[in-house]
């Protein structure tokens, strides 16, 4: 068949590689232009990619995407790490006490996180695809509108009609049209003008967060993982993460709720935003001044929603030969990491009901069904996490502590959920479960079915030992930090431990 996927982004490379590997011919447009020439610094500062809003903020391929990739592509995995990227396995994950002891499971070689910059990420995957039989992509091309055959009260989309720069107005046909578009995707519209309804499930994640770009300095060394000092972490009013990347690049990810004004306010400025990080102890052992300098400054991303369009309403679709993937059918909070992993299982979901399935009407269906199957779990344990979130810092903010759980079953899931935590650090069983939850290897919480798991747990607990404190400063220091003029008060060494 003839394809048209629009949008060149991860997903929509990731959609068109797999169906061209099925052997469909397939044409992907793109607005923007395509990558510089060069190397991973040429693409990440010359880049000018508008159709991406996170192009410059932080990515990783999860297991469940980098194993996916390298047993269909295993040469594209090669031109990851020829490009600089990194391969985060499960036994560098590990913190030093756990690492002392390990021994290997033969699961754990499928446990491992491709890192690299976005632009690195999409430079590579781009010139893959442009090499990849029966694939076409087309640069600079504004899609305008569907071609649709509508003699029946069902739309048929038979192609897209477009405007490349410096050229006439064309329409292109296609059995199928895939719309990778992203979470600004304007077919939806499109769709609903010519009569479709289609439902749209949106939370607020009510948060904003910042990134800054880092390079460690000649003879630096990234530092080694100490769990009492965690790159990654939650004090409630702010979030915090170390992105590494390639060739010696990093970046700092804050996420901060979006009524917190004032320090939204002063996070804008570069210097300020270096000072908040560094007075976080996890953050400050890989940015105070003698270990990196920063290669961008600091800005913000925000309109995070997790968002669920529906295209199949009471078994009826509300087109055929059309399907969204990606953000332009789900998106959760970025924050988790967790788009690019379900962007290409949602393109390999439709490789395979394109595979099975021959009638318009029953593909569209079963891509649906299988959509609700493979994502729905994910997209409920990111919205709960959001709500948790929510929550927390609203208590914050007010002055309150968190609420604390009422009643003793309430008590008794917050002394477990605690245990947990303490255990996934401290047990490699856990650990190792939580991991594969993690990178999506299995579904969300699976790895809670394990009695291993349940009997670990409960013995931390037993112990009455808690993880739910990160060391970092206080709402008040970070406020006082912004406010004062000598900022050299609130120092990593200043530290308190927050529940």
């Amino acid at each position: 068949m003839n394809v048209i996927v629009v949008g060149a982004g991860i997903t929509g490379l990731c959609t068109g590689l797999a169906l061209a590997k099925s052997g469909h011919q397939v044409t992907i447009v793109e607005r923007d232009a395509p990558p510089p020439d060069g190397g991973p610094e040429e693409a990440f500062f010359g880049w000018n990619r508008r159709g991406a809003a996170q192009f410059r903020h932080p990515h990783a391929f999860l297991a469940v995407m980098s194993n996916l990739l390298e047993q269909s592509f295993p040469d594209l995995i090669e031109d990851f790490f020829a490009a600089g990227a990194r391969k985060v396995t499960f036994e560098s994950m590990l913190p030093a006490e756990l690492k002392a002891n390990y021994k290997p499971d033969p699961e754990d070689e499928k446990l491992w996180i491709l890192m690299c910059r976005r632009a690195t990420m999409e430079t590579v995957f781009r010139r893959y695809a442009e090499r990849a039989p029966g694939v076409d992509i087309r640069s600079g091309v504004n899609v305008t509108g569907l071609i649709t055959d509508n003699t029946d009260k069902l739309p048929v989309v038979q192609g897209i009609s477009i405007l490349e720069r410096g050229s006439e107005p064309e329409d292109i046909t296609a059995d199928i049209v895939v719309d990778a578009g992203g979470r600004n995707s304007k077919v939806r519209e499109w769709l609903r003008d010519l009569g479709a309804n289609i439902e749209s499930e949106d939370d607020d994640a009510e948060i904003v967060y910042y990134t800054r770009h880092y390079n460690l300095r000649p003879g630096v060394e990234e530092p080694e993982r100490d769990p009492t000092e965690p790159s990654t972490g939650d004090l409630g009013f702010i979030k915090f993460g170390v992105f590494p990347g390639d060739n010696g690049h990093f970046a700092v990810i804050v996420c901060i709720h979006r009524e917190e004004t004032e320090l939204l306010e002063a996070i804008r400025d570069s210097d300020t935003y270096d000072e908040i990080c560094r007075a976080i102890p996890g953050l400050n052992r890989w940015m105070a001044e003698d270990k990196a300098e920063a290669t961008t400054g600091s800005f913000g991303f925000s309109d995070i929603h997790a968002v669920w369009h529906h295209y199949v309403t009471g078994e009826q679709p509300v087109a055929l030969n059309y399907f969204a993937v990606g953000d332009a059918a789900v998106r959760t909070n970025p924050l988790y990491g967790r788009g690019c992993s379900t962007g290409i299982i949602h393109a390999h979901v439709l490789s395979e009901v394109l595979e099975e399935n021959e009638s318009p009407m029953d593909r569209a269906l079963v891509f649906d069904r299988r959509t609700e199957e493979e994502l729905r779990p994910i997209f409920k344990a990111s919205l709960a996490d959001d709500k948790r979130a929510i929550s927390r810092a609203r208590a914050i903010m007010s002055g309150d502590t968190p609420e604390k759980p009422t009643g003793m079953r309430a008590r008794l899931r917050s002394m477990f959920g605690n245990a947990m935590r303490e255990a996934t650090r401290k047990d490699i069983h856990v650990m190792r479960g939580a991991m594969r939850t993690f990178n999506l290897m299995e579904k969300p919480g699976e790895f809670m079915k394990d009695w291993r798991v349940i009997a670990r747990t409960l013995r931390f607990m037993g112990r009455g030992q808690s993880s739910s404190r990160v060391t970092g400063p206080s709402r008040d220091e970070i406020l006082t930090l912004i406010t004062s003029s000598t900022p050299q008060d609130v120092t990593p060494e200043s530290r308190t431990a927050h529940g």
